[in-house]
């Protein structure tokens, strides 16, 4: 919605990446744990958030609707995850995923775009045909066929699942699908964004993967403020093109900014971690590390919650 070159209001300068003491880490920003004291945050949306790893979640609510989003429980799908590998001599650690019975029951999964690390067509045959899909415009075609109940959306548009309004939002990001390495089959041709997902009152964002842009105070205005916000705060570093980096993924400081600006009463991130491919980021935890320095650095009144891969949480 907003192309184009971007200011922004902070930008960490120096020290960005020092260990903190709440952070516990076998070497330095790697394979590491939060074990901060949190105080539970005086929200009440009834919603259970369970974090899987990079932008995967687990969502259950007060009325019992269960919701995946951006489910991918192992690599990429083939043969991208064998070209990663090459560039980049690992896989990632496979997360801790849902029980056979946890998995059987999704009412649906909700996809923010269509790039590798948060969909992958394994996950849908796991999934199975009982549960319902919510996607972007132009996503259904890359569904394998067998009766999937498939519901494409544009931003901005709403649809109803149970007790819970879905609505698709936008997200300064892009969309790309790769048939073979280097070789594009699908070049923005499919859209991309993020969800408001509500509950009578209550309201869950997720951003998807995103830039910083305008496009969070236009969804605020929307909408209203926001109960709990789930924002990304990786992939934003390159040692080559940080510019660009920065341009779709929003830094630590900037996801901040975007979560004051939605009038978040609770941000929960996600793109780091152990089970992470620690594409653009210095390590698995750097950017971890980096917001709890620029939350302090900036006397930000935002409440954090923090979780490690697989943990939950109910607020």
């Amino acid at each position: 919605m907003y192309p184009g070159k971007k200011s922004y209001a902070i930008t960490c300068q120096e020290n960005c990446y020092q260990p903190i003491e709440t952070v516990e880490c076998e070497s330095p920003a790697e394979n590491c744990r939060f074990i901060g004291k949190q105080l539970k945050p005086e929200v009440n949306t009834g919603f259970t958030f369970r974090w899987l790893g990079h932008a995967s979640f687990y969502l259950k609510s007060s009325a019992g609707s269960t919701l995946l989003l951006d489910p991918v429980s192992k690599q990429f799908d083939w043969p991208v995850d064998w070209a990663f590998r090459l560039a980049n001599g690992f896989f990632r650690d496979e997360p801790q995923w849902l029980s056979a019975d946890e998995l059987n029951n999704v009412d649906a999964a909700l996809y923010s775009h269509i790039h590798y690390d948060h969909f992958n067509k394994g996950d849908i045959a796991n999934i199975g045909t009982n549960a319902q899909y919510f996607v972007p415009l132009g996503f259904g075609e890359h569904f394998p066929s067998g009766g999937y109940n498939i519901h494409e959306m544009a931003w901005f548009s709403t649809t109803k699942l149970a007790e819970l309004s879905l609505n698709f939002v936008p997200a300064h990001h892009f969309s790309s699908r790769i048939l073979v390495p280097f070789v594009y089959e699908d070049n923005d041709a499919t859209l991309w964004g993020g969800w408001v997902i509500e509950q009578q009152d209550k309201r869950i964002f997720f951003a998807g993967d995103t830039g910083y842009s305008k496009h969070f105070s236009d969804i605020q205005q929307r909408y209203g403020e926001m109960d709990v916000c789930l924002m990304p705060i990786a992939s934003y570093y390159h040692k080559e093109n940080s510019a660009w980096y920065r341009y779709v993924h929003t830094t630590p400081e900037d996801a901040l900014v975007a979560a004051q600006e939605l009038n978040c009463k609770v941000m929960i991130p996600w793109g780091y971690g152990n089970n992470s491919w620690k594409m653009g980021d210095h390590s698995s935890h750097s950017p971890l590390l980096r917001l709890l320095k620029m939350h302090k650095e900036m006397n930000s009144t935002m409440v954090l919650y923090i979780l490690n891969e697989g943990e939950e949480v109910t607020l």
